[in-house]
């Protein structure tokens, strides 16, 4: 069974959009690295928060185009900070990845 990341907090903002994403990374050193290198690129709609070794993300838009196109950019984003974290340059969440 799974074990679910602790929530950190409720929308009341108003925005009728919303994600929630939550990644685990193996150990709270390698989690905390990862989120100091997402914040920088957050919006104000959006909250980055670390518990333990679960990164959590809330992202909250007024549009559904809008939440749409800041989950594809956080998850990019997402994708080559954990990829970084790591001395090998594998990714430490379980991102799936396509390839054509």
């Amino acid at each position: 069974m799974m074990e679910e990341c602790p929530s950190t907090r409720d929308h009341e903002n108003g925005d009728s959009r919303r994600a929630r994403i939550e990644t685990r990374h193996g150990d709270t050193i390698t989690t905390k690295r990862i989120a100091r290198s997402l914040v920088p690129d957050n919006t104000d709609e959006m909250e980055t928060t670390v518990e333990g070794d679960c990164l959590v993300t809330e992202i909250a838009r007024e549009t559904t185009g809008g939440l749409h196109a800041t989950v594809d950019d956080y998850l990019v984003n997402l994708r080559v900070a954990a990829q970084l974290s790591t001395e090998d340059a594998e990714s430490s969440t379980n991102l799936q990845q396509t390839h054509e």
